[in-house]
């Protein structure tokens, strides 16, 4: 493995232009090309693609086309659904948790570059891997930027910029997002018997 993948898999500085980088990505690619090209109702052609393409996919999880990642490093828990556009810089891990939903057009972001502007006009970058607990619903148009971890049941309105982490169990909306109140009593809803 080349020195700029391994610094690059650490979350320190590296320079992209790498040959294991640029395999590893030529790889997903491809992948992806063939994820995103599918018929409508190639649902487990899709779901074969997305167990090749990334480090975990558990059961019953949903991605709609398009999907766009870099590298393959994120895993996603059982029963989740990703709705169409996501889009995952993936150049450190991102895990979601189980039951999430994630609406239409999020993008997780872990990749980021220095704010000192000689380092970053020579290309040096950097990232910091995003963490999604179970049960967590991201509105659409979501922004989730680098290094930050979202709290189980914890819901994110449409546009939000998720700057710092979440915590669980609270409502956060706006740029940048912010908790607006906890989950409680005033949020139950009585489900239909008979529907699990």
């Amino acid at each position: 493995m080349g020195e700029m993948r391994e610094r690059m898999l650490r979350g320190e500085l590296y320079i992209a232009e790498d040959l294991d980088n640029a395999a590893e990505f030529g790889r997903v690619q491809e992948l992806l090309a063939g994820f995103n090209g599918s018929a409508p109702a190639a649902w487990d052609e899709r779901d074969a693609l997305l167990r090749r393409m990334l480090r975990y996919v558990g059961a019953g999880v949903v991605v709609r086309p398009p999907f766009f990642c870099e590298y393959g490093a994120v895993s996603i828990g059982e029963r989740t659904f990703i709705n169409v556009d996501a889009v995952m810089l993936d150049v450190m891990p991102i895990t979601i948790g189980a039951a999430c939903q994630i609406a239409t057009r999020v993008q997780l972001l872990t990749a980021t570059h220095p704010v000192d502007p000689e380092p970053r006009r020579i290309g040096w970058e950097y990232g910091r891997a995003i963490t999604i607990a179970d049960n967590v619903w991201l509105g659409g148009g979501v922004i989730v930027c680098p290094g930050v971890s979202i709290g189980e049941s914890t819901v994110v309105g449409a546009g939000a910029v998720v700057t710092r982490d979440l915590p669980a169990g609270v409502v956060a909306a706006g740029v940048p997002a912010r908790v607006l109140r906890a989950i409680g009593e005033q949020d139950r809803v009585e489900v239909p018997r008979g529907s699990g």
